[in-house]
């Protein structure tokens, strides 16, 4: 079976033709780059995600990790592949050069990352995931801080993470109980634990920085008096150069239902009363750093899910066309009729159509939310950094659940292709189903981003993001209207755009009032079909333009593409957009049994 892990041809569609991201090239910040250069880093990506990162996946997913005395050992054919991604430069292709970054468009970097992350996620997470830390830290830190740990978290030389939830604590952060103590030489004493921490502790570097939320020794309850510190797993000395180990043990990992090669683990700071970290920014300011980190981990989030999709209905359409199995309809009770390939069978391909549209849906729409934050850091003015701004924030819980729910649909689809096959470790559907999971999981639950969505996102600017957002939907149809062929597309998406609107009046005027909780029952709802229409947007865009090309007359080998394009707005927008009308209507009721039904109502 072939192996391929994104598709280049709907990448370039969705860079060039749709968002246009080669125009970047005419801006100072990347005047040194051209669309040649974008594309052969991307080739380069495929080449190093295909035949060097792909096969330690399914390797390191069967062979899981080794926890001894307080060490992780990661699968020994992650050592070669983080090797090269580390000689490749590979761990930070959107950072500052001055810090050993790349200097890359945020949306180019997603062109690549569909092939690194695609190749192996657990792999590249260890070596990219200094770039939440660094982040703080060339935000927040001192410029003693960015001297002594940019650098280094950057190009991967040391991990990074980020040591959050606790046990009892969980998702209500501000009920954390790790302490910090100022010391005479001005760092902290920290104590406490942690649970649930990505790359807490691996062998493929040699230093780990771990940011830490605590509350300063006096300081206020609550996630007012949370400050952030950073505490390297062994101290980093002023002149850069390692000294003793600190005083963080990882106490043990845990066994997962997926991801197996990434190491989760619980962490114990200050176990020895010896656990010195860093204030980052100002005391009290932690959770307003932690959060810059996290919209950044959410959206990634909804790209590792997206990632999972787009190779899952890949692997799921070459089998399909492989797969010989059942004679064609039309044979009807002919005995002579031969077997044909699965992809011909009306139900499967039923169910590729629906992925495919849905994974490109999803490709325009993680590429789109990164392009809103690369033109917010391009603006000329404050006026259109803050719309720019207000559409990162309004569309990230959207990229970071919508996506981790409808991800994972994918990959189940994926295996309901394989049918029997699809179930067992042999193909690699069924560990696509498992780590997949996890998106709509952590960096907050999809219930959490739906209560973000409902209670802060849709009340922006006194709702004025939100008719925004609207509004560059309605700039799609009008596009779409250019084509008659279309027209019908562009009223059936009119239709859920108004009624979209009237639903976000209607929940978001509720959740104001006493029946508050009521309207919170439907915040996940709410963010569904608002996700839906998002799709259809997409979609009927990407028609848009491939109507165009279709009129026009393209070359002979890109017939089918485009022709792909409409089928897919077509299929989504008639078959799943009338199923989203109805789920509106049912939030516009807003019944509330889910809040009043008792404890003891639900039986058990």
């Amino acid at each position: 079976m072939a192996q391929v892990i994104a598709d280049r041809r709907d990448i370039d569609f969705v860079l060039y033709e749709q968002l246009k991201i080669d125009e970047l090239t005419k801006v100072d910040r990347y005047k040194d780059f051209n669309k040649k250069l974008f594309d052969m880093i991307i080739t380069e990506a495929k080449n190093i995600g295909v035949k060097e990162l792909l096969p330690t996946c399914a390797e390191g997913d069967q062979e899981g990790l080794i926890f001894d005395n307080g060490q992780v050992k990661v699968p020994q054919s992650f050592h070669r592949a983080f090797k090269l991604l580390l000689e490749g430069e590979w761990t930070s292709l959107m950072e500052d050069p001055e810090w050993g970054g790349q200097g890359l468009p945020v949306v180019i970097s997603q062109a690549a990352g569909e092939y690194l992350f695609g190749g192996n996620w657990a792999v590249m997470n260890y070596a990219g995931m200094g770039h939440g830390t660094g982040k703080m830290v060339e935000i927040f830190g001192t410029q003693q801080q960015m001297d002594t740990f940019l650098e280094n978290l950057y190009t991967g030389k040391w991990g990074g993470t980020m040591l959050l939830t606790e046990p009892e604590a969980g998702s209500d952060v501000g009920a954390l109980t790790t302490t910090a103590v100022k010391n005479a030489d001005g760092t902290y004493t920290i104590t406490g634990n942690k649970i649930f921490i990505t790359n807490g502790e691996h062998d493929l570097v040699e230093n780990i920085i771990h940011p830490v939320l605590a509350r300063i020794e006096g300081d206020p309850p609550g996630t007012k008096g949370i400050s952030i510190f950073l505490v390297p797993k062994i101290w980093v000395n002023e002149d850069g150069s390692l000294g003793e180990p600190n005083d963080v043990v990882c106490t043990g990992i845990e066994e997962k239902m997926g991801i197996h090669a990434s190491c989760t683990c619980s962490m114990t700071l200050g176990g020895k009363g010896q656990c010195r970290g860093l204030l980052l920014g100002d005391a009290c300011q932690g959770m307003k750093i932690m959060f810059y980190m996290m919209n950044e981990a959410r959206l990634g989030v909804g790209f590792q899910a997206f990632n999972y999709a787009s190779t899952a209905y890949l692997y799921a359409l070459s089998y399909a066309r492989e797969r010989i199995q059942g004679r064609d309809l039309e044979a009807g009770k002919d005995p002579n009729a031969l077997p044909v390939p699965i992809i011909r069978h009306p139900d499967v391909r039923r169910m590729l159509l629906q992925m495919k549209a849905y994974v490109e849906g999803m490709r325009s729409f993680v590429y789109y939310a990164g392009q809103c934050l690369e033109r917010e850091a391009l603006a000329d003015g404050e006026e259109e950094r803050a719309f720019y701004k207000g559409f990162a924030d309004l569309l990230t819980p959207l990229v970071k659940a919508y996506c981790a729910q409808r991800g994972f649909d994918v990959c189940v689809q994926a295996v309901q292709v394989y049918g029997g096959y699809g179930y067992i470790k042999e193909y690699p559907v069924e560990q696509l189903v498992r780590d997949c999971k996890i998106t709509s999981i952590y960096e907050g639950t999809d219930g959490i981003q739906a209560m973000d969505l409902l209670g802060r996102k849709l009340g922006m600017g006194k709702g004025r993001v939100f008719i925004n957002f609207l509004g560059e939907i309605q700039k799609t149809i009008a596009m779409a209207r250019e084509s008659s062929e279309l027209d019908d597309l562009a009223n059936e998406l009119e239709i859920a755009v108004n009624k979209l609107g009237e639903v976000a009046m209607s929940i978001g005027q509720k959740a104001m009032s006493p029946q508050f909780k009521a309207a919170f029952s439907f915040a996940f709802p709410f963010l569904e079909v608002m996700g839906d229409v998002i799709m259809a947007w997409m979609l009927l865009w990407r028609a848009a333009l491939a109507q165009q090309q279709l009129t026009a007359g393209p070359k002979k080998k890109d017939i089918d593409f485009y022709d792909g394009q409409v089928k897919s707005a077509e299929f989504f927008i008639h078959t799943i957009l009338p199923t989203t009308l109805g789920k509106m209507n049912g939030i516009v009721k807003g019944n509330g049994s889910a809040v009043e039904i008792s404890d003891a109502a639900f039986g058990g």
